[in-house]
């Protein structure tokens, strides 16, 4: 799992490639508008529409320059707001686009045009894009209606097929802003979700593992005040063991919550590994179905649950052995962990570990069902997978 600084550094990372790859954009736009203007008619020249074109053509190139610099200062030391310079830079490209467009009647130039439409769109709010775009409609409409020249009737229909195919631009370029912004709100939101789930996680753990070491702790301080020394020892030497197991569930909590951790199997392979160690008595582990990878969320509730029950195996069933299975089902998955009755006396407990287990199955939209049987007592857990 990512930390905050990995993802502020994800973060600046997508920045620098965006940068990086609209300052490029930007320059192939210079690079096709004047490679057109050059092989095309009139061409550039310094007197009548050779100038005209040959300044125009200039012009376009430095406001796309200039915004090739702002597009990468992000990527340098230093904030700046250059929203609304960029905006003043896209209206006089598109100003000047359309005159070179009256001037040469070139693609490029109407490419251009495009280009400057699209990024406005993009790039800004519609407060701002959507002047941008009514003064490129503005030029356009002003030649087809014959306010402007040239007035003939294929150059009027041409400007406004010209104003149809801006706004088709317009429009899906805001479609993908949106699309971008409601993508970048979905992140956010996993992330925080994300947050709130680790958050949740070591609450839990701490919560049990801490609140019991306490109470252990506390009656171990009052033995030694009654000069009950051995059973303050005891006392103590529990809280130990409630501090490793603490450790222990919080090592087993961030590999469940990684990206890399084992799979469910092999986790559950592990607990029982732990039970036979601790007890001497067997743990088997049955898996059926199609085995696969869950949501992490889904595979670490498993886990957990699995732990509560094996450790009231231990604690309420002393000498029991326990068996944990495991069925993969088409859309659900199944957790089962059963043990038959113990002759010998175990722990009272107050289940507020199945009641956490069961409130964790719930968020999944799964249920826990936990209960004595006839063959002794069985947890189970169901959830959508």
């Amino acid at each position: 799992m990512p930390s905050r600084d990995g993802y502020v550094q994800a973060g600046r990372e997508s920045s620098r490639r965006n940068a990086i790859a609209g300052a490029f954009l930007r320059l192939a736009v210079i690079a096709l508008l004047v490679g057109g203007q050059a092989t095309g008619p009139p061409g550039f020249g310094l007197t009548g529409d050779r100038l005209a074109i040959t300044a125009l053509t200039a012009a376009i190139a430095v406001t796309l320059s200039l915004m090739v610099v702002i597009r990468l200062r992000p990527i340098l030391p230093g904030r700046w707001n250059d929203g609304p310079a960029e905006a003043v830079l896209i209206g006089l490209t598109i100003v000047a686009a359309i005159a070179l467009d009256m001037v040469s009647d070139s693609s490029p130039a109407v490419a251009v045009l495009m280009f400057a439409v699209g990024a406005a769109a993009v790039r800004h709010p519609l407060r701002w894009s959507l002047p941008l775009l009514l003064l490129a409609l503005a030029g356009l409409g002003s030649s087809a209606m014959g306010l402007l020249p040239p007035v003939s009737p294929e150059a009027q229909q041409r400007d406004l097929s010209l104003c149809v195919s801006i706004c088709v631009v317009f429009a899906v370029a805001y479609a993908i802003k949106q699309r971008r912004a409601a993508t970048a709100a979905q992140a956010g939101e996993a992330v925080l979700a994300e947050r709130a789930r680790i958050a949740r996680e070591i609450h839990d753990i701490l919560a049990h593992s801490l609140s019991a070491q306490i109470v252990h702790l506390e009656g171990a301080r009052l033995l030694l005040r009654a000069d009950r020394s051995q059973e303050a020892l005891d006392r103590v030497e529990r809280a130990r063991e409630l501090a490793k197991q603490g450790l222990d569930e919080a090592r087993r909590a961030v590999a469940a919550l990684r990206d890399d951790a084992q799979p469910l199997p092999a986790a559950l392979d592990a607990l029982a590994g732990e039970f036979r160690d601790a007890t001497g008595r067997e743990c088997a582990v049955v898996v059926s179905g199609h085995e696969r990878r869950l949501p992490p969320e889904t595979e670490l509730a498993m886990i957990r649950t699995a732990q509560e029950a094996v450790t009231n195996v231990r604690r309420h069933a002393p000498g029991s052995p326990a068996t944990v299975r495991l069925r993969f089902g088409d859309r659900t998955c199944e957790l089962e962990v059963v043990n038959p009755p113990s002759d010998a006396p175990g722990t009272p407990g107050g289940g507020y570990g199945l009641v956490g287990m069961r409130e964790r199955a719930e968020l999944l939209g799964g249920t826990l069902e936990a209960g004595e049987t006839e063959h002794g007592f069985r947890v189970r857990l169901r959830v959508p997978a």
